[in-house]
């Protein structure tokens, strides 16, 4: 066994991949950029190299200076993650080239497997069943349109270099098959150097499932079953688990040979993944089509680990070494399911667009790693790190195990519904509705799941104004109630001689404007009323944050505020609310002001202001950019600007302060 490695990677995988490393008393070697100089995964190693800037073309995937790390620091082997230089046949040749153990297969392997084409062809000589349609290098666009017109549509034009999304195109019918190809073709030369491309048969309602493979050094390979991914958006995976539902004991074993077959055609060492496009038939059976074989561990590994309880980074390190497989198949065994999701800075509701920012709150549901029937998440950052738009929108993979997939499912509603991030709009409400939705709580899989279930999955309110108002009072008289003194006279009970006291709140709920009114009893009683709704307001502070009682209804909550915005967070769902500062607002509507804080992540351009400035009310103050538009930031009230919270050019997250204004 190696002695020590460098991980050639950073954030959740390098993580991953040290953690292991650990147990087996193997020393590791982070890498890092510029960006991520103070990141997680440098100080989880024994040792760090800085390797270049921010970017990954300056740093991650500058595989020279990675080699010389690994030689100067004396490791022995490079692990390569996933992504980056995980299938470079360059860089594989190059370790082995430097004497250092490429923990992957070999360079020929992923050369064989890099090119979708080639790769089709080489499968079908080892038997491997393919979709049908065109691989061939004649990419004349008389050809492909010829070709697609005998396959019959739909079809499927994609990238032979391709992948994540990228130089890919459904065609409906012949007469838009030009325009896709020509499309199509732009992406691919983009992004890969290589606008060749393929056709096939675009399979109607397909799930997306693929086999864990693995070969050692002495011809020795095995599967360890499948994983179904077939819930994506915009062709990337968002939950995958294992095993597939519905899968026959026949089916899987069939498919497994194949994948196996498909390593054994490159001669495969190590972990690979063979993905299959899986078409059902109308009386319920299944039929399978290779698609790709990825030539590294896949992000999704862990339901494997869970279904299994191996884990599959032992297993790259010791068949690097020159072990054998551990396990022979007939020792292989499912228990129980498994379920991932990616938890990813993104917005879902703006087509799932990355966002970026600060994990101003990062709470997790426990969990403990490695161990089955429990939650684990794998992560490579911590509360107060930012995600910066260098790299990947992946916060962390949260992954569930069950005796059933009912079970899985419960436990992976219950965790999310645990997991609470603050400072960037991340998709964890979103996979909350997935997980509930019918077609997916009944199985009913396929890659459309999510457009199709749009009406279903998109715009849901689990918490109302009037709960998310009564959250955000609440969490406002509680901390009042925290900074009274002893003496009668700081109390904030709203006690007086005569008549009663009756306190107004502003807010913004979901771009709209919306008012509340809180009176206090004589017998220290509360009644709140939010728009139409009104009743008693009980509450009180407990562990989990607050224990509130309105409107018929008793929940627990827990309220962060950032700036002016409460993040209100039950078990039933999660939403924001804007408490509109009221001495700033005195006197004037809603919609006459401006607000301090920012609207969205993005960038600012400019002030236009200083400290000091005089301003009046609906002046501008900043402007800033954020999706490609730009943003002014007006004066909500007459008064003086007391500080500036950033400089012109800093990245910003929603709802962060941008200055502060003394009125």
């Amino acid at each position: 066994m190696f002695k020590k490695i460098l991980i050639a990677n950073r954030g959740e995988i390098a993580c991953r991949v040290a953690a292991t490393a650990r147990r087996m008393a193997v020393k590791t070697v982070a890498v890092y950029s510029d960006a991520d100089a103070s990141a997680k995964h440098v100080g989880f190693c024994d040792e760090a190299v800085h390797i270049g800037g921010s970017a990954p073309k300056d740093s991650y995937l500058r595989w020279e200076r990675i080699i010389e790390a690994a030689k100067a620091t004396g490791a022995e082997a490079i692990h390569p993650g996933y992504g980056f230089l995980s299938e470079n046949e360059e860089f594989a040749q190059a370790c082995q080239d430097a004497g250092l153990v490429f923990i992957g297969p070999p360079a020929s392997a992923i050369k064989a497997m890099g090119l979708k084409a080639e790769s089709k062809q080489l499968m079908e000589k080892a038997g491997v069943p393919l979709v049908p349609g065109y691989h061939g290098a004649d990419q004349s666009p008389a050809l492909l349109r010829s070709e697609a017109d005998r396959i019959g549509y739909p079809v499927l034009i994609k990238a032979s270099a391709g992948g994540g999304g990228k130089g890919m195109r459904a065609v409906e019918k012949a007469e838009d098959f030009e325009a896709a190809l020509a499309s199509c073709k732009r992406e691919a030369i983009n992004s890969f150097g290589d606008d060749a491309v393929l056709v096939e048969k675009y399979a109607q309602r397909p799930r997306h499932i693929e086999i864990q493979v693995f070969g050692d050094m002495h011809g020795n390979y095995v599967y360890l079953f499948e994983r179904d991914c077939s819930v994506q958006r915009r062709h990337q995976k968002v939950l995958e688990e294992a095993p597939a539902p519905g899968m026959t004991e026949a089916m899987r074993r069939q498919m497994g040979e194949a994948a196996v077959a498909a390593a054994r055609a490159v001669n495969y060492v190590g972990a690979g993944t063979v993905e299959f496009i899986v078409e059902q038939r109308p009386d319920g059976s299944m039929n399978f089509f290779f698609m790709e074989m990825n030539t590294r561990l896949q992000v999704e590994h862990p339901v494997t680990e869970a279904i299994t309880g191996l884990d599959l980074v032992e297993w790259q390190l010791r068949v690097a070494s020159g072990e054998p497989l551990p396990l022979a198949q007939a020792q292989l065994k499912i228990n129980g399911h498994a379920i991932e999701a990616r938890i990813c800075a993104e917005n879902p509701a703006n087509n799932f667009l990355p966002t970026t920012g600060t994990l101003n709150v990062y709470d997790k549901p426990a969990c403990t790693a490695f161990e089955r029937g429990v939650i684990r998440i794998d992560d490579g950052v911590r509360q107060g790190d930012t995600i910066s738009p260098f790299y990947d929108s992946m916060v962390a993979k949260l992954i569930v195990h069950g005796q059933t997939r009912e079970e899985a499912l419960a436990r992976l509603d219950e965790a999310l519904a645990q997991t609470r991030i603050v400072g960037l709009t991340t998709n964890v409400q979103f996979l909350r509705h997935v997980v509930r939705s019918p077609s997916f709580a009944n199985a009913n899989l396929d890659t459309a799941l999510i457009p199709r279930e749009a009406a279903v999955l998109f715009h849901q309110e689990p918490v109302g104004l009037a709960l998310a108002a009564a959250s955000a009072i609440a969490q406002a008289l509680l901390a009042e109630k925290a900074a009274e003194g002893h003496d009668p006279f700081s109390r904030r009970d709203g006690w007086q001689t005569h008549g009663v006291t009756q306190r107004p709140f502003e807010f913004e709920f979901h771009g709209e404007p919306a008012k509340a009114s809180l009176t206090y009893g004589h017998d220290g009683s509360l009644q709140l009323a939010v728009g139409d709704v009104s009743g008693p307001l009980v509450f009180s502070k407990s562990a989990q944050g607050i224990d509130l009682q309105f409107a018929g209804q008793r929940l627990s909550v827990t309220v962060h505020a950032q700036g002016e915005v409460d993040h209100v967070f039950t078990a039933r769902g999660a939403t924001q609310i804007t408490a509109i500062d009221l001495l700033a607002h005195a006197g004037e509507s809603h919609a006459e002001g401006g607000r301090l804080s920012a609207p969205m992540p993005g960038k600012i351009l400019s002030f236009l202001v200083k400290a000091g400035d005089r301003v009046e009310k609906g002046q501008p103050l900043a402007v800033m950019e954020a999706m490609k538009m730009e943003h002014t930031i007006a004066a909500p009230a007459a008064g003086v600007v007391e500080e500036l919270m950033y400089a012109p050019g800093d990245q910003v997250s929603e709802g962060v302060e941008l200055l502060k204004i003394a009125v």
